[in-house]
């Protein structure tokens, strides 16, 4: 028995939102690949709109937003994670579309990481 590795590219995307030179909301996208199937998977990470800008419709308009390069790219889905006690968040994306489908499961490597 062997085990290998196999680097697989992906690519991402960062979409973000000015207002007077200040970026009020971002969000990146991955594009990744695996073999089971052909086309590629899009996952939406670090969802974010400062403080005073959200419940303006900022967070909608941004994940819309990558919902519609996800598909662009080809994506046969678009997953996202979010965690608990994020109940308007999760809100949102049940309106956008988006289905509770599992749980996440982690690893924090590094202590700096907050969240």
């Amino acid at each position: 028995m062997q085990l290998h590795e196999k680097r697989i590219f992906g690519k991402g995307i960062k979409i973000f939102i000015e207002e007077d030179k200040i970026q009020i909301a971002r969000v990146f996208l991955y594009i990744l690949h695996n073999e089971l199937h052909e086309v590629p998977f899009g996952l939406m990470e670090d969802v974010f709109v400062i403080e005073s800008y959200r419940s303006k419709g900022i967070g909608s308009k941004i994940v819309n937003k990558v919902i519609e390069v996800a598909k662009r790219e080809g994506c046969y889905k678009l997953i996202c994670t979010s965690r608990y006690g994020k109940g308007p968040v999760h809100n949102m994306y049940q309106k956008l579309g988006f289905k509770d489908h599992g749980r996440e499961f982690r690893i924090n490597f590094s202590e700096e990481v907050i969240n």
